[in-house]
């Protein structure tokens, strides 16, 4: 029973520190990603790893706003 208990205990906090981010574009398009999108200020692009787990990159101009799920 103790070792249930911690079992879930973990996935818990496992699955609480995982959160999906919306990217809201200026022409209306969704994107979903699975980590916080970082803004390279070199580049002036967004990068984030897509739903399927594959490195993206928009450009901040192209970005209306950054939404936590």
């Amino acid at each position: 029973m103790k070792q249930l208990l911690v079992a879930l205990l973990c996935a818990a906090a496992l699955a609480g520190c995982s959160s999906e981010y919306l990217i809201s574009t200026n022409d209306g398009e969704m994107i979903t990603t699975d980590s916080k999108p970082k803004l390279d200020p070199d580049s002036g692009m967004y990068i984030f790893k897509d739903a399927e787990g594959r490195e993206q990159a928009i450009p901040a101009t192209s970005v209306k706003q950054v939404i936590e799920r």
